[in-house]
């Protein structure tokens, strides 16, 4: 097993720069780029177009390092990332870093809410539906997240600001932001109340629609696994219920549901950017957004450095809890 994990890990460097390359490469055919963004800021303030000169244009494209060829760019990008400097923002000139560290926090508190929620509902309701197939339970579970995974996600958002977050209706939870005006001066116990009350409704729109995928992954696969011959051989040994499902089906249909979990790690980062833009949270999926309007490069490869990491390494975590579910799965037979 430790050979098989030095060969992946060393498979990481070139997958890894694999993808940053085609990244960056994408990002510099975008329309757009910082210079005209710069001159088109410098227009709204009263600068005529015809007034900025080449000689400007050039400056710009010299400060931002875009007069350099492709490979240039990249090869000093990657030189920067290898020390962990991501350079500084094209936006508003702070260093990368730094935003990371004051959006990443709050996206991961956001994130790690919805999966936890997800996984403790969604694990047992599809055991329990796949236990008793076609039953009035199973049907209508069936019919409920199914509703649930056919609405839209802004949708949902923008029905619960209307009826709950003062729209026409309700005034009972914050739509803004994470933290309420005067939260310096709450208590320890006040502050962590006033969080996760901001809260509530970005998480329950992260749950749903991921509740009901789940939910019906994890009852098809108990489904498979509970008509196999090893399962019928358990009930006939006269094993109890619970330790039919618990010890012999569920543990063998959890090997799907770790490659999917596999993909937890990269969707921390940017699997909220539309509800942190609906509830105004300061949040990578925020940050990420507007760095692409802004044509923010270094924020932009920051980020989707970031998400090719944590995408490499869950995929490796996966393959590691394969044997921790299934003795049997060998790395060194594979």
């Amino acid at each position: 097993m430790i050979s098989y994990l030095i060969k992946r890990l060393l498979l990481i460097i070139p997958t890894f720069l694999g993808i940053t390359l085609i990244t960056f490469f994408i990002i510099q055919l975008a329309p757009g780029n910082p210079v005209s963004i710069k001159i088109q800021q410098l227009g709204g303030e009263g600068i005529r177009s015809e007034t900025i000169s080449r000689e400007v244009i050039e400056q710009t494209k010299k400060m931002y390092g875009l007069d350099k060829p492709f490979h240039v760019q990249y090869a000093l990008w990657l030189k920067r990332v290898v020390t962990f400097d991501f350079g500084d923002s094209y936006k508003d000139h702070r260093p990368v870093l730094t935003k990371i560290k004051e959006a990443l926090p709050v996206t991961l508190l956001l994130n790690v809410i919805s999966i936890l929620l997800v996984y403790l509902i969604a694990i047992p309701l599809g055991v329990y539906s796949a236990v008793s197939p076609h039953s009035l339970w199973d049907k209508t579970v069936t019919l409920i997240l199914f509703i649930l995974y056919s609405l839209p996600s802004f949708w949902v958002a923008m029905m619960l600001i209307i009826f709950l977050s003062g729209g026409e209706y309700l005034n009972i939870f914050p739509v803004i932001g994470i933290v309420s005006i005067g939260f310096e001066q709450l208590s320890f116990w006040g502050k962590i109340g006033n969080i996760l009350w901001h809260l509530v409704l970005p998480v329950i729109v992260l749950t749903y629609g991921g509740l009901a995928f789940v939910s019906r992954f994890s009852r098809a696969q108990v489904l498979e696994v509970i008509q196999q011959d090893y399962v019928r051989t358990a009930r006939a040994k006269g094993l109890s219920e619970r330790a039919v499902i618990f010890k012999h089906t569920l543990r063998n249909a959890l090997i799907p549901m770790i490659t999917l979990m596999g993909t937890l790690l990269p969707g921390l980062i940017g699997g909220s950017m539309i509800i942190e833009q609906i509830f105004s949270i300061p949040g990578m999926g925020k940050l990420g957004f507007e760095a692409v309007l802004s044509r923010d490069y270094p924020t932009v490869m920051a980020i989707a450095a970031i998400e090719a990491f944590l995408t490499l390494i869950s995929i490796l975590i996966s393959d590691i809890l394969y044997v921790v579910v299934d003795p049997r799965i060998s790395f060194e037979k594979s």
